[in-house]
């Protein structure tokens, strides 16, 4: 019986660690999860580290040992952020299964565009505590607890200044009908929303998920923006989404809409954002995300503006993890031994 060996360079738990290890007896799993702290420490910005690394996270072993690891590993599941080198120093490498949702993670790693199989736990990355998440801030805006937040501040009411919105009957647009949208549109459909999305492909009627009214190809989404009060957007950011909310997207915005971004600050043209802000086009923007916040804050331009509720990309967390990204791995690691297909494999055409 041939052995399979496993490197974990992200933290694992003992009961997921014997969840990967039952799958078949050919699997040598190897803990490594924080082994390449001081790595990672070395290599990415200072930003980074604060954000993602324990004050006191310097890793362990040498720098052989950790090559030794790598050597020797056919499979590795890893998280954020790890070291970019991987694909170099893991000669025997045939899978990389990523822990996060988003292919564009690892766009700066000598992963992507390899030859190298890659996997990522779309689709089971916690999509109900993001579609949660997506809520409470169009919610935030239609109830106009912005206006309370400038009352505390001014020390007194601006009674006429709230107009808050009646939410059911209105019309909520997802970007991404995906494993997280799809979360998104039942949660918004619950409220009496109508809910219309998009995705690479349109979805015919018979395949609807449950709360979506139509779901269209990526050309559907001019269709869309004019009709729609709530704007989430889900998507995967590739060369496609780069700056997909633009100037002339914003145009076709209806006028008092809220935008709420859970993918990636790239989508979004910030510049755009900011003179739409300025036009009063919007009534609010939640973003979780924002252009370089692994590397950088916010711009103050869009953290300090009173329209806009900044979080640091923590929509995916709660008191009760539903992460389902090594369950997705182990389902995947029983295909891989079988020879079967895997799931979740980034298309690097494609970008995810």
């Amino acid at each position: 019986m041939q052995r399979v060996d496993v490197l974990s360079i992200q933290r694992t738990t003992e009961a997921e660690r014997a969840r990967i290890a039952a799958v078949d007896p050919r699997v040598r799993l190897t803990d490594a999860g924080g082994w390449f702290d001081g790595e990672i420490r070395d290599t990415w910005s200072d930003y980074a580290v604060q954000r993602y690394l324990a004050p006191d996270a310097t890793g362990a072993g040498s720098r052989a040992e950790r090559d030794r690891l790598l050597g020797q590993a056919e499979i590795i599941i890893g998280g954020w952020p790890f070291p970019r080198d991987l694909r170099a120093r893991a000669p025997r490498l045939k899978w990389f299964h990523q822990r996060q949702a988003g292919a564009s993670n690892l766009l700066d790693s000598d992963l992507w565009g390899s030859d190298v199989v890659v996997t990522t736990s779309r689709g089971a990355s916690n999509p109900l505590p993001i579609a949660e998440y997506a809520l409470t801030g169009l919610l935030y805006f239609a109830m106009g607890f912005d206006q309370a937040e400038r009352d505390r501040a001014a020390g007194r009411f601006a009674h006429r200044a709230y107009r808050p919105l009646l939410i059911e009957g209105k019309t909520a647009l997802v970007v991404g009908a995906g494993g997280i949208g799809r979360e998104v549109g039942r949660l918004c459909a619950a409220l009496g929303m109508r809910v219309v999305g998009t995705r690479r492909e349109p979805q015919p009627d018979a395949k609807l998920p449950p709360g979506f009214s139509e779901i269209g190809g990526a050309a559907a989404l001019d269709r869309f923006l004019p009709q729609s009060d709530f704007v989430v957007i889900c998507c995967q950011w590739t060369p496609e989404t780069t700056g997909l909310f633009n100037a002339a997207r914003f145009a076709l915005m209806k006028p008092g809409s809220v935008l709420v971004n859970v993918a990636r600050g790239e989508i979004v043209d910030e510049e755009a954002l900011a003179a739409a802000l300025a036009e009063d086009r919007l009534r609010g923007v939640v973003l979780d995300v924002y252009v370089g916040e692994f590397e950088r804050p916010p711009p103050a331009r869009l953290w300090q503006h009173p329209k806009v509720l900044l979080t640091p990309h923590v929509s995916g967390g709660s008191d009760h993890s539903r992460h389902g990204g090594i369950a997705l791995f182990c389902d995947n690691l029983r295909a891989y031994l079988d020879g079967a297909p895997l799931r979740n494999v980034i298309d690097w055409q494609r970008a995810y």
